[in-house]
């Protein structure tokens, strides 16, 4: 790997790639239209030579296209993540998401680029039957609309493959937690005992089972299975993995350990139902030997990244505002 492209760079996981590929002295250009991502992400790689920020779209394909010149990798991570209120703005998934790595694909096509690293979903198994779920499950129901713009984009990257040869890394992730978290369950409940000690509204009825892995786990894996394949492997068409813990834990379990950590007891008020809105899956929780058979293993737990994650949180506070 010699120079990365990376879409959603100023975001969470990707400003995080972005330093983890600049630590490896690869040349990384950087997009992102600033809708979400934070600038503050990207002060340590704005000091490197070897990076570029470009302000731009993933719908602008002359932005992508002049961007991505040179690039022998693309890592596309910029994308609607808002899976709550993705019934209230329909069309966000589609161009956010879809049309996005549609537009993605058609840049490498124009600039001669042939790998692409993508970020899908475990979302993409809907309520699945079976738990833990493998890459090779049948798919049921999409329950919501990210994640059926994930898998729609996932089958225009297998195509692509198939038609120009391209090679395609689909990592299905569980939800991500660490440091530059800014979206999801613990941010949510940090900022309510924040503003109200004594009392936590929980959307469902706390039984909601998710599984969850430390970003820089994350990272560790994705590079790994490219190093090692580009290393080892024949050149191939798509790999999909999924990518998480091999444990689970309860809504009231990350309670626990969120209240724990801050030192509360607050009242529980929960909302009702086994899930907290329409596409929230009551039980996500990811079958990863194919990854872990590469020779990847995490290094934390999920307590550890609840808590590697609430101390990041303490220390900037600012992004609570932001959202």
């Amino acid at each position: 790997m010699r120079k990365a492209f990376v879409t959603g760079a100023a975001g969470f996981i990707g400003s995080k790639l972005v330093d983890r590929l600049l630590s490896r002295k690869v040349e990384v250009v950087g997009l992102d239209n600033m809708s979400t991502g934070q600038d503050e992400f990207l002060r340590s790689a704005r000091n490197e030579t070897l990076f570029q920020f470009v302000r731009g779209d993933t719908l602008d394909s002359d932005a992508l296209c002049g961007a991505m010149q040179g690039a022998d990798i693309v890592f596309h991570f910029a994308a609607n993540a808002d899976v709550r209120f993705g019934l209230e703005h329909p069309g966000k998934d589609l161009e956010q998401n879809t049309t996005a790595t549609f537009k993605v694909l058609e840049a490498m096509r124009a600039t001669g680029v042939r790998r692409i690293v993508f970020p899908s979903t475990g979302s993409v198994y809907g309520e699945a039957e079976e738990i833990p779920t493998p890459e090779d499950a049948a798919f049921p129901t999409q329950t919501s609309l990210y994640a059926a713009s994930k898998l729609a984009a996932e089958a225009l990257i297998q195509a692509y493959c198939e038609g120009f040869e391209f090679e395609a890394y689909i990592f299905r992730f569980v939800s991500i937690l660490g440091e530059r978290y800014t979206h999801g369950h613990v941010i949510d409940f940090y900022k309510q005992l924040i503003e109200h000690p004594d009392y936590l509204t929980v959307l469902g009825d706390g039984t909601q089972r998710k599984s969850y892995l430390y970003v820089q786990d994350c990272l560790d894996a994705m590079l790994h299975v490219i190093d090692q394949r580009t290393a080892h492997s024949a050149p191939h068409r798509v790999q999909i993995y999924n990518l998480g813990t091999d444990e689970y834990c309860q809504v009231t379990d990350s309670i626990r350990c969120i209240c724990q950590y801050l030192g509360l007891s607050p009242h529980l008020k929960f909302t009702g139902g086994n899930k907290g809105w329409i596409g929230d899956n009551p039980f996500i929780f990811l079958d990863t030997r194919k990854i872990r058979a590469t020779g990847w293993e995490p290094k934390l737990t999920i307590e550890q990244a609840i808590v590697k994650t609430l101390r990041w949180l303490e220390q900037n506070r600012w992004v609570l505002k932001r959202r």
